[in-house]
């Protein structure tokens, strides 16, 4: 049984506060009744998520918090008081951020991107914001060209600043951004290059051979769902490209003429066309 996490538990017996649950290794928590589910028999398996109450005790919950233990997330100050920051997470008790856990004050409202982690001095849930703590590129354990899960945490002038599979800190650059990007976002991304310092550089969009198809395909579903038509061609503003497909205008040109060889589309002055 895992404070922070989600716990596949059996249902030992039911009381008076609620449902006891318990692990293979004789620890049993609390499901309070308004968690419950209507119908139950004992010794059913539930999945729930296992944290501390306002009392400090082990309680579990059918409600998904928005972030879990060693995760990364966008979250709202809820209180600032002389504990620090809480979050809300989704759940009756919010999550502190200690003072000593935040890169900067946090004020009352604000959002901040924060890692949940368990304290191991105190055994509880806590989370922090200095987030260059929980991240290292010293031992890398992605390649080239391989498919990330990103978040983005913060506008440079370069570009994007990413978290690589909660693991690693990486750099999506401007230019080569095409659609709207918010703190806290979280998509698919590409390793596009790893440097000899180990800083890796993100694309939004597949490298290399792999780019052509998932673009073509992309370009193809756009003019299906226009109806066969769309109008942008080779001389048509970069802006206008970007959009309506989110795309740059050389990824663009790539697609249209994969599309072109194998006979997708046919090519004419005032736009593209469905075969």
């Amino acid at each position: 049984m895992e404070l922070g996490k989600y716990n596949t538990l059996e249902i030992l017996r039911d009381t008076s506060v609620g449902l006891f649950l318990g692990d293979d290794e004789g620890n049993d928590v609390l499901l309070p009744n308004k968690y419950v589910p209507e119908n139950f028999e004992i010794g059913d398996m539930l999945t729930v998520f296992c944290y501390l109450d306002y009392d400090e005790r082990p309680v579990s919950t059918t409600l998904k918090p928005y972030i879990t233990r060693n995760d990364f997330h966008l979250l709202r100050v809820a209180e600032v008081n002389n504990f620090g920051a809480f979050m809300e997470w989704g759940l009756e008790k919010h999550l502190l951020v200690p003072f000593r856990e935040q890169r900067t004050k946090m004020v009352d409202g604000q959002w901040y991107i924060v890692y949940c982690y368990l304290d191991e001095k105190t055994d509880r849930l806590v989370a922090s914001n200095k987030l260059d703590k929980f991240l290292s590129n010293e031992e890398l354990t992605v390649e080239d060209n391989d498919e990330v899960n990103i978040l983005f945490t913060r506008k440079t002038d370069l570009g994007w600043e990413v978290i690589i599979n909660n693991l690693h800190k990486g750099l999506v650059y401007s230019n080569e951004v095409f659609k709207d990007i918010a703190i806290g976002d979280k998509q698919i991304g590409y390793i596009k290059n790893i440097r000899t310092d180990n800083k890796i550089d993100v694309s939004l969009q597949p490298l290399g051979h792999l780019s052509l198809e998932p673009v073509a395909a992309k370009i193809l579903q756009k003019i299906k769902d226009d109806g066969g038509y769309l109008g942008l061609h080779d001389k048509s503003d970069p802006e206008d490209i970007k959009m309506q497909l989110q795309l740059s205008k050389k990824a663009f040109k790539k697609g249209v003429g994969t599309l072109y060889r194998e006979r997708k589309i046919e090519i004419r002055e005032d736009g593209l066309y469905l075969l």
